[in-house]
């Protein structure tokens, strides 16, 4: 049986409120499928500190928000910039979301996370 999910809008949605309720500011850079498409968070603490996320589902059926990309060099996520990653994402997924949430500080990222997973 398939479990019911929370569709996509929904879940962007979210994004965007709660980021500005902590102060941040959300852009949606591309829109896909509003029910069933993937999302690619990209992060930026203060203009820095960038990073991309997206929402898996591991074999248990919990989402958790990972990190696939990734500003730190020494990061085994990071491969090429994050425009290369972005490209080749919507090159397989065309119903791909890209948000961008711009918040203050990490921790301030991960409560918002925390709250939509």
């Amino acid at each position: 049986m398939i479990e019911p999910r929370l569709a996509t809008h929904v879940r962007i949605e979210a994004l965007k409120r709660l980021t500005a309720a902590s102060g941040g500011f959300a852009t949606i850079i591309a829109k896909g499928d509003p029910v069933s498409g993937a999302i690619l968070i990209a992060r930026t603490v203060r203009g820095q500190d960038n990073a991309l996320f997206e929402l898996f589902r591991g074999l248990d059926g919990q989402a958790e928000w990972q990190e696939v990309w990734s500003d730190d060099s020494g990061s085994l996520a990071r491969q090429g910039s994050m425009d290369e990653y972005v490209e080749r994402r919507r090159l397989r997924d065309a119903d791909l979301w890209i948000i961008e949430l711009d918040v203050a500080s990490r921790a301030q990222f991960n409560a918002i996370m925390g709250q939509t997973s």
